[in-house]
């Protein structure tokens, strides 16, 4: 017998939990300060922008996108790791971003259990990701005739 795969897309499934419910399941199953971080970085992600949607991708990864990708809530052992897929074209002045500084693109915050989030810098952050979306969701190519 197979296992049923987790869900990958927002588009809802008879046979399966939406999204939302999925990362839900992941916050509670953690039941640890990984759970609860990651559960408080959702909820700013959902104060900066309430818009945004909530997906289930790449085998278990919560994604939130608004015009894209936002960014991505991945947990490791000692780390919550929050990557904003286009991390390197957004102003970071309260020096958010700690990892993934080498790439062309993303950037990536990671946070230890005991680390304080500095609130309004993160959905400042978050808010800028939209925008950069928003500004780089390309218009429908006109056919010439």
């Amino acid at each position: 017998m197979k296992k049923a795969m987790a869900k990958k897309s927002g588009a809802k499934d008879a046979n399966g939990p939406s999204p939302s419910k999925m990362i839900d399941g992941r916050i509670k199953e953690l039941g640890d300060w990984r759970g609860e971080m990651l559960g408080r970085i959702r909820g700013l992600i959902k104060q900066a922008d309430p818009d945004v949607v909530e997906e289930w991708k790449w085998r278990g990864v919560p994604v939130w996108e608004h015009d894209g990708i936002i960014c991505t809530g991945e947990t490791y052992k000692a780390v919550v790791k929050m990557t904003f897929a286009k991390g390197a074209a957004l102003e970071d002045p309260a020096g958010l971003f700690n990892s993934s500084l080498d790439g062309n693109v993303r950037r990536a915050i990671d946070i230890r259990e005991g680390e304080k989030i500095n609130e309004k810098a993160l959905k400042a952050l978050i808010r800028a990701a939209v925008e950069l979306n928003m500004l780089k969701k390309k218009p429908a190519k006109k056919r010439s005739a």
